[in-house]
């Protein structure tokens, strides 16, 4: 696979993949982690001569139709204020007027298209809607790790046809998360909660390979022993319970806090519990709290998993935060993903 460090984009038009997938609120950005964590890349690409970049994303899900709350143009005005330079913002790159706009851009110009998500092509991995996207341009940059479990046009189909490369938040979430698959450190231990035991599944199962102990919470934990399904013995269930299954009783946060002391690699992924309602959000906590206070090389991510560590403002005690929730899983699940396939196999 390729980085920025081994393409030239002097002179080049580089169509950047990124992931806009933003919370908004009446046209507002609530959070801009998504949009700051791209900007390296950008950057990065902007000091050769004559670079411009057309950025492409989605945001939510519209179902292959046109809808203006999806519109991704309240980001080409927060990437601006971010970059300190105009964004032009492209509302149909497929039109006339899109063309136009990408075959004038300068050095160091940036425009941002709009949701890739209003076409429907774009889900169902057509081939020509690929070719429609990338033929203005010289090199195609995927830095949309979190997307890239997705066999989409954007993600998987455009490599064929032009040469690529991964951007850096790409290229450290490979790094950082190849650890997690072998940790060298040992005793190397896993936590993993939120719902939906069948997506969680091959991740636990794959963990439980190379870890010496998987701790089990959340909604899986119920769905698990509710399905009676079997495990190996390193992956350890709740003993009990607090607001009958809406969180980890006290007893196994005990357990899990005394398993995540003695650690030296850590990687978490799912709350305990229902951590939107504070009385179900001590396990959680518990759960956070032994996590920072180690001395552990510390791996998290998942959208909850982030957002609980966020309400504590506790980022920065971790070695590494992903950008991905199921992206994350499937890379740690030992699954090759269709984004970073695609680079591999690019022309």
């Amino acid at each position: 696979m390729k980085y920025l460090k081994d393409v030239d984009f002097k002179n080049k038009r580089v169509l950047l993949r990124t992931d806009y997938n933003v919370p908004l609120e009446n046209g507002k950005i609530l959070d801009d982690f998504r949009i700051r964590e791209s900007l390296p890349t950008i950057e990065r690409i902007l000091k050769k001569d004559k670079a411009k970049i057309v950025i492409l994303s989605h945001l939510g899900r519209p179902e292959g139709k046109i809808d203006p709350q999806y519109s991704l143009e309240p980001v080409a005005k927060k990437l601006g204020e971010l970059l300190g330079k105009e964004i032009i913002f492209i509302k149909d790159i497929l039109s006339k007027e899109g063309d136009e706009i990408i075959q004038s851009l300068e050095g160091g110009q940036i425009a941002l298209a709009e949701n890739l998500r209003f076409w429907p092509q774009e889900e169902e991995g057509d081939e020509k809607f690929a070719i429609d996207l990338c033929h203005h341009f010289g090199v195609f940059v995927n830095d949309a790790f979190s997307d890239s479990h997705r066999a989409h046009v954007s993600i998987s189909q455009i490599p064929h046809f032009k040469p690529s490369c991964a951007g850096l938040l790409m290229q450290k979430e490979i790094e950082e998360l190849s650890k997690a698959l072998k940790p060298s450190k040992r005793p190397a231990i896993a936590i993993i909660g939120g719902a939906k035991i069948e997506t969680k599944m091959p991740v636990i199962e794959n963990m439980a390979k190379n870890y010496d102990a998987v701790l089990i919470g959340g909604k899986i934990a119920v769905e698990a022993q509710e399905q009676k399904l079997k495990f190996s013995e390193n992956v350890i269930f709740p003993e009990d319970y607090a607001g009958v299954t809406l969180d980890i009783g006290p007893k196994t946060a005990e357990k899990y806090k005394m398993a995540i002391t003695s650690a030296s690699f850590l990687v978490w992924n799912g709350p305990m519990g229902k951590f939107e309602d504070e009385k179900y959000a001590a396990g959680s906590k518990a759960i956070l709290d032994a996590v920072c206070e180690s001395d552990a090389w510390k791996i998290a991510g998942g959208g909850e998993t982030v957002e609980f560590i966020d309400k504590y403002k506790q980022a920065d005690k971790f070695d590494f935060i992903s950008s991905g929730g199921g992206a994350m899983l499937e890379f740690l699940s030992g699954k090759k993903l269709p984004g970073i396939e695609a680079l591999e196999n690019s022309i």
